[in-house]
């Protein structure tokens, strides 16, 4: 069992309380103003279509830094994530007029020292988004 920060006490096993991010077509638009991805898939649905897409897509870094955002708020400091990684098997499908989920939570798998690991859960509408997905973080 591991204390992180005086208050709370870590083992394998446990489980972060899940959170749930709003994704919707105008912050598609803004993230994609923000980091210069101007991919249509993301933002013009009859081009999304047309490539094969069941609908707009949300950016893949976009998702990895909503998660990443979880594991950060969750550790209390950016500079306690040693490592994140994920592998992307499902597009987070963003309909016009809606506001989709990412719901993500994660698991304790290891604690060894001053890092904790987690296994990490993203989904939207049901579907896993993220595979593969961990964090290390320093206690």
């Amino acid at each position: 069992m591991v204390n992180i920060g005086g208050a709370r006490m870590i083992e394998v096993g446990a489980v972060i309380a899940e959170r749930v991010f709003e994704i919707d077509r105008a912050l598609l638009v803004a993230y994609a103003n923000a980091s210069g991805d101007q991919n249509p898939i993301h933002q013009n649905e009859e081009f999304a279509l047309s490539v094969g897409l069941p609908n707009v897509i949300a950016h893949g870094m976009l998702t990895m830094a909503l998660v990443g955002k979880y594991v950060t708020d969750w550790a209390g400091s950016c500079a306690a994530i040693k490592e994140f990684g994920a592998r992307f098997v499902k597009p987070v499908i963003v309909p016009a007029g809606v506001k989709v989920d990412l719901t993500v939570s994660a698991t304790v798998a290891e604690v060894d020292g001053d890092r904790i690991t987690l296994t990490i859960s993203a989904t939207s509408a049901g579907v896993k988004v993220l595979g593969m997905a961990k964090a290390v973080v320093l206690k």
